[in-house]
Protein backbone atom coordinates (compact mmCIF):
# COMPACT_ATOMS: atom_id res chain seq x y z
CA UNK A 1 0.00 0.00 0.00
CA UNK A 2 2.94 2.03 1.19
CA UNK A 3 5.39 1.59 -1.51
CA UNK A 4 5.97 4.47 -3.57
CA UNK A 5 6.58 6.16 -0.29
CA UNK A 6 9.92 4.61 0.09
CA UNK A 7 11.91 5.50 -2.95
CA UNK A 8 14.89 7.83 -2.42
CA UNK A 9 15.43 9.52 -5.71
CA UNK A 10 12.54 11.93 -5.33
CA UNK A 11 10.11 12.79 -2.39
CA UNK A 12 6.49 12.15 -3.82
CA UNK A 13 4.55 15.38 -3.25
CA UNK A 14 1.11 15.15 -1.58
CA UNK A 15 -2.16 17.44 -1.84
CA UNK A 16 -3.93 17.69 1.47
CA UNK A 17 -7.87 17.50 1.33
CA UNK A 18 -10.19 18.71 4.69
CA UNK A 19 -14.12 18.76 4.97
CA UNK A 20 -14.48 22.12 7.39
CA UNK A 21 -17.68 21.15 9.63
CA UNK A 22 -19.99 24.18 10.99
CA UNK A 23 -18.41 23.53 14.56
CA UNK A 24 -15.10 23.78 13.69
CA UNK A 25 -12.93 27.37 13.58
CA UNK A 26 -10.74 28.09 11.04
CA UNK A 27 -8.24 28.10 13.18
CA UNK A 28 -8.62 24.90 14.43
CA UNK A 29 -8.91 23.34 10.61
CA UNK A 30 -5.39 24.90 10.02
CA UNK A 31 -3.95 23.55 12.83
CA UNK A 32 -5.09 20.34 11.89
CA UNK A 33 -4.02 20.35 8.16
CA UNK A 34 -0.87 21.78 9.85
CA UNK A 35 -0.58 18.74 11.61
CA UNK A 36 -1.25 15.98 8.97
CA UNK A 37 1.38 18.64 6.75
CA UNK A 38 4.35 17.54 9.39
CA UNK A 39 3.08 13.63 9.94
CA UNK A 40 3.08 13.67 6.05
CA UNK A 41 6.68 15.29 6.17
CA UNK A 42 7.62 12.71 8.79
CA UNK A 43 6.74 9.75 6.63
CA UNK A 44 8.85 11.50 3.39
CA UNK A 45 5.97 12.71 1.61
CA UNK A 46 6.48 17.03 0.14
CA UNK A 47 2.92 18.59 0.69
CA UNK A 48 2.75 20.95 -1.57
CA UNK A 49 -0.88 22.24 -1.97
CA UNK A 50 -4.13 22.25 0.41
CA UNK A 51 -7.98 21.48 -0.95
CA UNK A 52 -11.09 22.30 1.71
CA UNK A 53 -14.35 22.39 1.68
CA UNK A 54 -17.17 23.85 4.28
CA UNK A 55 -20.06 20.91 4.43
CA UNK A 56 -22.37 19.60 7.17
CA UNK A 57 -20.39 16.07 6.79
CA UNK A 58 -18.35 14.02 4.39
CA UNK A 59 -20.36 13.36 1.41
CA UNK A 60 -21.55 10.12 0.88
CA UNK A 61 -19.05 8.08 -1.39
CA UNK A 62 -16.70 10.67 -2.61
CA UNK A 63 -16.08 12.63 0.22
CA UNK A 64 -16.39 16.13 -1.65
CA UNK A 65 -18.71 17.26 -3.79
CA UNK A 66 -18.57 16.20 -7.44
CA UNK A 67 -17.44 19.47 -9.26
CA UNK A 68 -14.80 19.97 -6.09
CA UNK A 69 -13.70 15.79 -6.45
CA UNK A 70 -12.46 17.45 -10.34
CA UNK A 71 -10.81 20.17 -8.64
CA UNK A 72 -9.11 17.58 -6.85
CA UNK A 73 -8.26 15.85 -9.83
CA UNK A 74 -6.38 18.50 -11.54
CA UNK A 75 -3.92 18.23 -8.72
CA UNK A 76 -3.37 14.66 -9.36
CA UNK A 77 -3.70 13.95 -13.44
CA UNK A 78 -7.20 12.19 -13.09
CA UNK A 79 -10.36 12.41 -14.63
CA UNK A 80 -12.40 13.13 -11.12
CA UNK A 81 -15.09 10.93 -12.22
CA UNK A 82 -15.90 7.89 -10.41
CA UNK A 83 -16.18 4.73 -12.77
CA UNK A 84 -18.69 2.08 -12.67
CA UNK A 85 -17.64 -1.02 -10.94
CA UNK A 86 -18.35 -4.23 -10.55
CA UNK A 87 -16.40 -6.83 -9.08
CA UNK A 88 -14.44 -9.38 -11.06
CA UNK A 89 -15.95 -12.62 -11.46
CA UNK A 90 -19.46 -11.60 -10.59
CA UNK A 91 -22.20 -10.66 -12.90
CA UNK A 92 -24.83 -9.96 -10.34
CA UNK A 93 -25.29 -9.27 -6.77
CA UNK A 94 -24.35 -12.35 -4.33
CA UNK A 95 -24.65 -13.19 -0.87
CA UNK A 96 -20.68 -12.41 -1.27
CA UNK A 97 -22.19 -8.73 -2.18
CA UNK A 98 -23.86 -8.22 1.00
CA UNK A 99 -20.79 -9.95 3.10
CA UNK A 100 -17.79 -7.18 1.19
CA UNK A 101 -20.22 -4.67 1.89
CA UNK A 102 -20.53 -5.28 5.67
CA UNK A 103 -16.98 -4.68 5.88
CA UNK A 104 -17.60 -0.97 4.81
CA UNK A 105 -19.06 -0.06 8.19
CA UNK A 106 -21.24 2.90 7.71
CA UNK A 107 -21.19 2.40 4.13
CA UNK A 108 -23.19 -0.41 3.33
CA UNK A 109 -25.95 1.44 1.27
CA UNK A 110 -23.53 3.17 -1.30
CA UNK A 111 -21.10 0.24 -2.13
CA UNK A 112 -20.50 -0.99 -5.79
CA UNK A 113 -22.63 2.33 -7.13
CA UNK A 114 -20.64 5.49 -7.43
CA UNK A 115 -21.81 6.60 -10.29
CA UNK A 116 -24.99 7.40 -8.62
CA UNK A 117 -23.60 8.51 -5.14
CA UNK A 118 -26.17 11.08 -3.21
CA UNK A 119 -25.76 12.72 -0.42
CA UNK A 120 -27.18 11.53 2.93
CA UNK A 121 -30.44 13.80 2.87
CA UNK A 122 -31.10 11.88 -0.65
CA UNK A 123 -30.16 14.88 -3.26
CA UNK A 124 -27.04 14.88 -5.19
CA UNK A 125 -23.85 15.89 -3.85
CA UNK A 126 -23.53 19.43 -5.52
CA UNK A 127 -26.93 19.99 -4.58
CA UNK A 128 -25.77 19.17 -0.70
CA UNK A 129 -23.28 21.53 -0.75
CA UNK A 130 -25.05 24.05 -1.46
CA UNK A 131 -28.13 23.31 1.19
CA UNK A 132 -25.66 22.53 3.63
CA UNK A 133 -24.19 25.87 3.28
CA UNK A 134 -26.70 28.06 2.73
CA UNK A 135 -25.55 28.86 -0.92
CA UNK A 136 -23.34 28.00 -3.88
CA UNK A 137 -20.57 30.01 -2.94
CA UNK A 138 -20.38 28.88 0.59
CA UNK A 139 -20.01 25.59 -0.93
CA UNK A 140 -16.40 26.45 -3.12
CA UNK A 141 -13.08 24.87 -2.25
CA UNK A 142 -10.54 27.35 -0.48
CA UNK A 143 -6.87 25.99 -2.34
CA UNK A 144 -3.73 27.70 -2.34
CA UNK A 145 -1.84 28.85 -5.52
CA UNK A 146 -0.95 25.77 -7.70
CA UNK A 147 2.75 24.14 -8.12
CA UNK A 148 3.41 23.44 -11.57
CA UNK A 149 4.25 19.52 -10.06
CA UNK A 150 1.16 17.24 -9.50
CA UNK A 151 0.51 15.51 -6.36
CA UNK A 152 1.22 11.91 -6.95
CA UNK A 153 -0.69 11.24 -3.13
CA UNK A 154 -3.97 12.14 -1.89
CA UNK A 155 -4.01 12.60 2.16
CA UNK A 156 -7.07 13.46 3.73
CA UNK A 157 -7.75 15.20 7.46
CA UNK A 158 -10.47 12.07 8.24
CA UNK A 159 -10.91 8.76 8.81
CA UNK A 160 -12.38 7.12 5.42
CA UNK A 161 -14.38 3.83 5.06
CA UNK A 162 -13.04 1.42 2.22
CA UNK A 163 -15.71 2.77 -0.44
CA UNK A 164 -14.78 6.53 0.05
CA UNK A 165 -10.80 5.71 -0.27
CA UNK A 166 -11.36 3.15 -3.43
CA UNK A 167 -13.65 5.85 -4.89
CA UNK A 168 -11.13 8.64 -4.14
CA UNK A 169 -8.30 6.19 -5.78
CA UNK A 170 -10.09 5.81 -9.06
CA UNK A 171 -11.40 9.52 -9.24
CA UNK A 172 -7.88 10.83 -8.33
CA UNK A 173 -5.72 8.15 -10.54
CA UNK A 174 -3.26 7.90 -7.32
CA UNK A 175 -3.19 6.50 -3.59
CA UNK A 176 -5.42 8.66 -1.22
CA UNK A 177 -3.96 8.36 2.57
CA UNK A 178 -6.46 8.57 5.14
CA UNK A 179 -5.12 10.25 8.39
CA UNK A 180 -5.18 6.76 10.12
CA UNK A 181 -2.83 5.33 7.41
CA UNK A 182 -0.26 7.64 7.78
CA UNK A 183 0.26 7.57 11.27
CA UNK A 184 -0.30 3.88 10.94
CA UNK A 185 2.42 3.64 8.50
CA UNK A 186 4.82 6.35 10.63
CA UNK A 187 4.38 3.61 13.88
CA UNK A 188 5.64 1.28 12.05
CA UNK A 189 8.44 2.42 10.19
CA UNK A 190 9.55 4.13 14.11
CA UNK A 191 9.01 0.59 15.81
CA UNK A 192 12.13 -0.71 16.73
CA UNK A 193 11.95 -3.14 19.59
CA UNK A 194 9.80 -6.31 19.18
CA UNK A 195 7.10 -5.06 21.21
CA UNK A 196 6.30 -2.46 19.30
CA UNK A 197 6.49 -4.45 15.80
CA UNK A 198 4.21 -6.72 17.09
CA UNK A 199 1.67 -4.02 18.76
CA UNK A 200 1.98 -1.97 15.10
CA UNK A 201 1.47 -5.26 12.90
CA UNK A 202 -1.74 -6.10 14.29
CA UNK A 203 -3.14 -2.26 14.06
CA UNK A 204 -2.22 -2.27 10.21
CA UNK A 205 -3.80 -5.70 9.44
CA UNK A 206 -7.15 -4.63 11.54
CA UNK A 207 -7.03 -1.47 9.04
CA UNK A 208 -6.20 -3.51 5.91
CA UNK A 209 -8.55 -6.62 6.53
CA UNK A 210 -12.03 -4.52 5.36
CA UNK A 211 -10.46 -3.05 2.73
CA UNK A 212 -8.97 -5.52 0.77
CA UNK A 213 -11.02 -6.10 -2.65
CA UNK A 214 -11.01 -8.77 -5.15
CA UNK A 215 -8.25 -8.64 -8.16
CA UNK A 216 -8.17 -10.33 -11.32
CA UNK A 217 -10.64 -13.83 -11.15
CA UNK A 218 -11.23 -12.75 -7.14
CA UNK A 219 -14.26 -14.97 -8.01
CA UNK A 220 -12.89 -18.38 -8.24
CA UNK A 221 -12.99 -20.46 -5.42
CA UNK A 222 -10.75 -22.84 -3.76
CA UNK A 223 -11.96 -26.54 -3.55
CA UNK A 224 -13.39 -26.83 -0.24
CA UNK A 225 -14.18 -30.12 1.75
CA UNK A 226 -12.61 -33.59 1.96
CA UNK A 227 -11.83 -34.83 -1.37
CA UNK A 228 -12.53 -31.42 -3.09
CA UNK A 229 -16.04 -31.17 -2.45
CA UNK A 230 -17.88 -28.29 -1.36
CA UNK A 231 -17.77 -24.93 -2.54
CA UNK A 232 -15.18 -23.65 -0.90
CA UNK A 233 -13.54 -20.38 -0.11
CA UNK A 234 -13.14 -16.99 -2.55
CA UNK A 235 -9.59 -16.23 -2.95
CA UNK A 236 -10.62 -12.85 -0.86
CA UNK A 237 -12.28 -15.09 1.61
CA UNK A 238 -9.25 -16.97 2.02
CA UNK A 239 -7.03 -13.49 2.37
CA UNK A 240 -9.29 -12.27 5.05
CA UNK A 241 -9.39 -15.30 7.40
CA UNK A 242 -5.09 -15.65 6.90
CA UNK A 243 -5.13 -11.79 8.08
CA UNK A 244 -7.48 -12.87 10.87
CA UNK A 245 -4.98 -16.28 11.11
CA UNK A 246 -2.14 -13.91 11.57
CA UNK A 247 -3.65 -11.22 14.24
CA UNK A 248 -4.39 -14.12 16.36
CA UNK A 249 -0.93 -15.73 15.95
CA UNK A 250 0.81 -12.03 16.79
CA UNK A 251 -1.63 -11.54 19.72
CA UNK A 252 -0.45 -15.05 21.29
CA UNK A 253 2.77 -14.11 21.09
CA UNK A 254 2.54 -10.51 22.27
CA UNK A 255 0.69 -11.75 25.49
CA UNK A 256 4.22 -13.77 25.83
CA UNK A 257 6.00 -10.67 25.82
CA UNK A 258 3.70 -8.43 27.30
CA UNK A 259 3.68 -11.10 30.44
CA UNK A 260 7.94 -10.38 30.60
CA UNK A 261 6.83 -6.45 30.68
CA UNK A 262 4.51 -7.18 33.44
CA UNK A 263 6.66 -8.58 35.70
CA UNK A 264 9.33 -6.23 35.22
CA UNK A 265 6.74 -3.04 36.37
CA UNK A 266 5.85 -5.70 39.82
CA UNK A 267 9.72 -5.93 40.32
CA UNK A 268 10.13 -2.24 40.62
CA UNK A 269 6.57 -1.54 42.06
CA UNK A 270 8.04 -0.82 45.39
CA UNK A 271 10.66 1.74 43.49
CA UNK A 272 9.21 5.29 42.95
CA UNK A 273 8.31 5.73 39.54
CA UNK A 274 7.97 8.98 37.59
CA UNK A 275 6.28 8.55 33.74
CA UNK A 276 6.46 11.30 30.88
CA UNK A 277 3.55 11.91 28.70
CA UNK A 278 2.48 14.09 26.48
CA UNK A 279 1.74 14.97 22.64
CA UNK A 280 4.18 13.51 20.00
CA UNK A 281 7.46 15.62 19.93
CA UNK A 282 6.57 17.63 23.03
CA UNK A 283 10.25 17.03 23.84
CA UNK A 284 9.32 13.59 26.44
CA UNK A 285 12.48 12.15 24.89
CA UNK A 286 15.48 15.18 25.35
CA UNK A 287 13.69 15.62 29.07
CA UNK A 288 14.76 12.02 29.65
CA UNK A 289 17.68 11.87 28.41
CA UNK A 290 18.57 15.52 30.64
CA UNK A 291 16.98 13.93 33.87
CA UNK A 292 18.68 10.36 33.36
CA UNK A 293 22.40 11.13 31.54
CA UNK A 294 21.10 8.63 28.47
CA UNK A 295 21.18 8.30 24.98
CA UNK A 296 17.69 8.29 24.79
CA UNK A 297 16.73 8.05 21.04
CA UNK A 298 16.00 12.26 20.04
CA UNK A 299 14.35 13.43 16.89
CA UNK A 300 12.46 16.17 16.10
CA UNK A 301 10.02 14.01 14.57
CA UNK A 302 6.61 13.04 15.51
CA UNK A 303 6.52 9.40 16.93
CA UNK A 304 10.05 9.38 16.83
CA UNK A 305 9.52 7.25 20.29
CA UNK A 306 7.51 4.09 20.36
CA UNK A 307 9.20 2.02 22.96
CA UNK A 308 8.90 2.73 26.73
CA UNK A 309 12.26 3.20 27.90
CA UNK A 310 13.16 3.37 31.70
CA UNK A 311 16.27 4.60 33.54
CA UNK A 312 17.68 5.76 37.02
CA UNK A 313 17.35 9.35 37.73
CA UNK A 314 20.98 11.06 37.53
CA UNK A 315 22.83 11.59 39.95
CA UNK A 316 21.73 8.54 42.02
CA UNK A 317 18.57 8.89 44.98
CA UNK A 318 17.98 7.22 47.80
CA UNK A 319 15.48 5.49 47.09
CA UNK A 320 16.40 5.14 43.40
CA UNK A 321 13.61 7.14 41.36
CA UNK A 322 12.82 5.34 38.15
CA UNK A 323 11.60 7.30 34.97
CA UNK A 324 10.35 6.10 32.04
CA UNK A 325 9.77 7.37 28.82
CA UNK A 326 6.19 6.68 26.71
CA UNK A 327 4.29 6.69 23.22
CA UNK A 328 3.30 10.07 22.01
CA UNK A 329 -0.24 11.04 21.53
CA UNK A 330 -2.24 12.53 18.81
CA UNK A 331 -5.25 14.57 18.27
CA UNK A 332 -7.56 11.28 16.27
CA UNK A 333 -5.31 8.67 17.63
CA UNK A 334 -6.38 5.12 15.95
CA UNK A 335 -8.50 3.15 18.62
CA UNK A 336 -6.53 0.08 17.55
CA UNK A 337 -3.22 1.15 18.28
CA UNK A 338 -4.27 2.91 21.57
CA UNK A 339 -5.43 -0.70 22.00
CA UNK A 340 -2.47 -2.59 20.44
CA UNK A 341 -0.47 -0.09 23.03
CA UNK A 342 -2.21 -0.88 26.11
CA UNK A 343 0.73 -2.82 27.50
CA UNK A 344 3.24 0.10 26.79
CA UNK A 345 1.00 2.70 28.15
CA UNK A 346 0.22 0.68 30.98
CA UNK A 347 3.57 2.42 32.48
CA UNK A 348 1.60 5.79 32.12
CA UNK A 349 -0.94 4.13 34.61
CA UNK A 350 1.27 2.28 37.22
CA UNK A 351 3.26 5.07 38.19
CA UNK A 352 3.61 7.06 41.18
CA UNK A 353 3.80 10.41 39.13
CA UNK A 354 3.45 11.66 35.42
CA UNK A 355 5.27 14.38 34.05
CA UNK A 356 2.79 15.69 31.39
CA UNK A 357 5.26 17.28 29.00
CA UNK A 358 3.71 20.15 26.82
CA UNK A 359 5.21 21.98 24.23
CA UNK A 360 4.62 25.57 25.07
CA UNK A 361 5.96 27.19 22.25
CA UNK A 362 3.31 25.28 20.13
CA UNK A 363 -0.24 27.78 19.98
CA UNK A 364 -2.42 24.86 19.90
CA UNK A 365 -0.37 23.35 23.01
CA UNK A 366 -4.05 23.74 24.63
CA UNK A 367 -5.83 21.23 22.24
CA UNK A 368 -2.56 18.86 22.72
CA UNK A 369 -3.13 19.05 26.72
CA UNK A 370 -7.24 18.08 25.79
CA UNK A 371 -6.05 15.59 23.88
CA UNK A 372 -3.51 13.95 26.21
CA UNK A 373 -6.17 14.29 29.09
CA UNK A 374 -8.14 12.42 27.18
CA UNK A 375 -5.79 8.95 25.99
CA UNK A 376 -4.83 8.97 29.98
CA UNK A 377 -8.96 8.57 30.86
CA UNK A 378 -9.11 6.18 27.90
CA UNK A 379 -6.29 4.09 29.71
CA UNK A 380 -7.70 4.98 33.42
CA UNK A 381 -4.23 6.74 34.12
CA UNK A 382 -6.27 9.96 34.84
CA UNK A 383 -6.44 9.20 39.00
CA UNK A 384 -2.51 9.39 38.65
CA UNK A 385 -1.29 12.92 40.38
CA UNK A 386 0.22 14.46 37.28
CA UNK A 387 2.59 17.89 37.30
CA UNK A 388 2.12 19.70 33.98
CA UNK A 389 5.90 20.86 32.52
CA UNK A 390 5.56 23.50 30.10
CA UNK A 391 8.63 22.75 28.20
CA UNK A 392 10.69 24.45 24.99
CA UNK A 393 10.06 27.91 26.96
CA UNK A 394 13.12 29.40 25.78
CA UNK A 395 10.94 29.42 22.46
CA UNK A 396 8.70 31.61 24.35
CA UNK A 397 8.59 35.47 24.63
CA UNK A 398 8.07 37.09 28.16
CA UNK A 399 4.19 38.49 27.53
CA UNK A 400 3.59 34.54 26.42
CA UNK A 401 5.01 33.29 29.48
CA UNK A 402 3.24 35.50 31.96
CA UNK A 403 0.13 34.55 30.03
CA UNK A 404 0.70 30.73 30.23
CA UNK A 405 1.74 31.41 33.85
CA UNK A 406 -1.73 32.94 34.35
CA UNK A 407 -3.84 30.06 32.57
CA UNK A 408 -1.47 27.06 34.62
CA UNK A 409 -0.83 28.67 37.80
CA UNK A 410 0.65 24.96 38.89
CA UNK A 411 2.63 24.25 35.86
CA UNK A 412 6.27 24.28 35.99
CA UNK A 413 8.18 26.43 32.81
CA UNK A 414 11.14 25.09 31.71
CA UNK A 415 13.64 23.82 28.89
CA UNK A 416 15.07 20.24 28.91
CA UNK A 417 17.63 22.01 27.24
CA UNK A 418 18.82 24.45 30.07
CA UNK A 419 20.73 22.52 33.01
CA UNK A 420 19.53 24.75 35.64
CA UNK A 421 15.73 23.46 34.99
CA UNK A 422 16.83 20.12 34.78
CA UNK A 423 18.23 20.53 38.32
CA UNK A 424 15.27 22.41 39.75
CA UNK A 425 12.67 19.64 38.17
CA UNK A 426 15.19 16.87 39.60
CA UNK A 427 15.34 18.61 43.19
CA UNK A 428 11.74 18.80 43.11
CA UNK A 429 10.97 14.61 42.28
CA UNK A 430 13.61 13.98 45.01
CA UNK A 431 11.38 16.38 47.25
CA UNK A 432 8.32 14.41 46.32
CA UNK A 433 9.43 11.24 47.13
CA UNK A 434 12.19 11.95 49.85
CA UNK A 435 11.40 14.19 51.72
CA UNK A 436 12.36 17.96 51.21
CA UNK A 437 15.91 18.45 50.58
CA UNK A 438 18.28 20.47 53.06
CA UNK A 439 22.00 21.25 53.56
CA UNK A 440 24.62 20.49 55.99
CA UNK A 441 27.82 19.92 57.30
CA UNK A 442 29.01 16.54 57.85
CA UNK A 443 32.65 16.02 59.87
CA UNK A 444 34.00 12.20 59.30
CA UNK A 445 36.50 11.02 60.93
CA UNK A 446 39.64 9.34 59.55
CA UNK A 447 38.45 6.24 61.26
CA UNK A 448 34.92 6.68 59.30
CA UNK A 449 36.21 7.05 55.94
CA UNK A 450 33.86 4.49 54.47
CA UNK A 451 31.03 6.88 55.14
CA UNK A 452 32.12 9.23 52.62
CA UNK A 453 31.73 6.72 49.69
CA UNK A 454 27.75 6.23 50.93
CA UNK A 455 27.74 10.29 50.92
CA UNK A 456 28.61 10.49 47.95
CA UNK A 457 26.01 7.60 46.70
CA UNK A 458 23.39 9.06 48.85
CA UNK A 459 23.55 12.74 48.70
CA UNK A 460 24.74 16.15 46.23
CA UNK A 461 28.62 16.91 47.48
CA UNK A 462 28.57 20.51 47.24
CA UNK A 463 31.88 21.06 48.91
CA UNK A 464 34.80 18.77 50.21
CA UNK A 465 37.96 19.44 52.16
CA UNK A 466 40.70 17.64 54.05
CA UNK A 467 41.93 18.58 57.54
CA UNK A 468 43.84 17.63 60.49
CA UNK A 469 41.18 14.84 61.72
CA UNK A 470 39.05 13.72 58.90
CA UNK A 471 36.92 15.60 56.23
CA UNK A 472 34.39 18.16 56.14
CA UNK A 473 31.85 17.58 53.52
CA UNK A 474 28.58 19.97 52.49
CA UNK A 475 26.05 18.04 51.16
CA UNK A 476 22.11 18.78 49.83
CA UNK A 477 20.05 15.57 50.82
CA UNK A 478 16.41 15.09 51.99
CA UNK A 479 16.26 15.01 55.50
CA UNK A 480 15.34 11.43 56.54
CA UNK A 481 18.52 10.48 54.25
CA UNK A 482 20.49 13.35 56.28
CA UNK A 483 19.16 11.80 59.34
CA UNK A 484 20.82 8.50 58.55
CA UNK A 485 23.96 9.36 57.56
CA UNK A 486 24.57 11.42 60.54
CA UNK A 487 23.19 8.94 62.68
CA UNK A 488 26.07 6.72 61.53
CA UNK A 489 28.96 9.71 61.95
CA UNK A 490 27.96 9.68 65.79
CA UNK A 491 30.40 8.56 68.40
CA UNK A 492 29.41 4.77 70.00
CA UNK A 493 28.49 5.52 73.27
Amino acid sequence: MFEHLTAQDKRPTAVVVAVQFPDVSDAELGSSIAELERLAKTLGLDPVGRLTQRRSGLATGIVLGEGKLKELAEWTGGTGVVPAYSKPGRAKASEEDDEDDEDDEDDEDDDDAPEQVTASDGSAPEAADAATSGSADAAQVEAVEKPPARATVVLVDHDLTPTQQRNLERATGVDVLDRTSVILEIFHRHARTREARLQVEIARLKYLAPRLREGSGGGDRVRGGVGGKGAGETSLELDRRRIRDRIAELKHELGQIEGGSRTRRERRSDLPTVALVGYTNAGKSSLMRALTSTDVYVADKLFATLDTTVRRLQPPTEPPILVSDTVGFIKKLPHDLVASFRSTLDEAGDADLLLHVVDASDAAHADQIAVTREVLAEIGADVVPTWILLNKIDRVDAETRAQLAERYPTALQLSAKQPSDVVELRDRLIEQFAGKLEDAELDVPWTAQRVVHQIHERATVLAEEHHDTGTRLTVRAPSRILAELKAQLKPPA
